[in-house]
């Protein structure tokens, strides 16, 4: 296993800079079991089993926060859960949109016959909330800021991609986006903003994506 690229760490939580193609928590099966967490335990082999407060999808890249015992995964978790936490993303759009900033609501759900994909479901699926602004356009590709409101799985891949949405898929999207596919995700957490779980000290995080 690789070592990770740690950003930040102290007595209490570590945050680290995912790689794109890294799980954030081991899957089943032995080919899945490389991942930001066993990284993790195994340079500190004293962290609890599951210290991963959040997580990013294999593809994106980006900020993680991490909590060695269990009191400061539980105070994290609960400002993940109560919306807390400032999480901004930067990412590049396979196309030109035609606003330079908006915000999106849009209900879907986990396509339970091709998991993990989602689905608009305008009946059954839950609110996943966004606000977006474009940042560059170059070569027929949009570059894009996005600040999630809510925290839903693959919530900003079906945003850009849906019609409902922005219309358009980030660059490297495997599941809603259109190939070739010739890079990785262009979807990367650059900034990540927390109150320290024992401290209380407000805490802000950045770190650029390498696209």
């Amino acid at each position: 296993m690789k070592a990770l690229d740690i950003v930040y760490e102290d007595n209490d939580i570590v945050v680290v800079n995912k790689p794109s193609g890294l799980l954030s928590i081991p899957g089943r099966g032995i080919e899945k079991l490389d991942s930001v967490t066993t990284r993790l335990k195994k340079i500190y082999p004293h962290c609890i089993e599951q210290p991963a407060v959040h997580r990013l999808d294999m593809d994106t890249s980006g900020l993680m926060v991490l909590a060695f015992d269990a009191a400061g995964h539980r105070n994290l978790s609960i400002q993940f859960q109560d919306r807390q936490v400032y999480k901004r993303y930067i990412a590049v759009l396979d196309g030109v949109l035609d606003a330079d900033s908006g915000r999106m609501e849009l209900p879907f759900r986990l396509d339970v016959d091709n998991r993990p994909l989602q689905i608009y479901d305008e009946e059954y699926g839950k609110m996943g909330i966004t606000e977006w602004r474009t940042l560059e356009v170059s070569d027929g590709l949009t570059r894009v800021e996005f600040v999630p409101l809510t925290g839903r799985t693959h919530q900003l891949r079906v945003h850009s991609a849906h019609e409902k949405g922005l219309g358009v898929p980030i660059v490297g999207d495997l599941f809603y986006g259109v190939g070739p596919f010739l890079c990785d995700l262009q979807l990367h957490a650059t900034e990540l903003r927390i109150k320290h779980p024992v401290t209380g000290e407000m805490m802000t995080f950045i770190k650029e994506p390498n696209f």
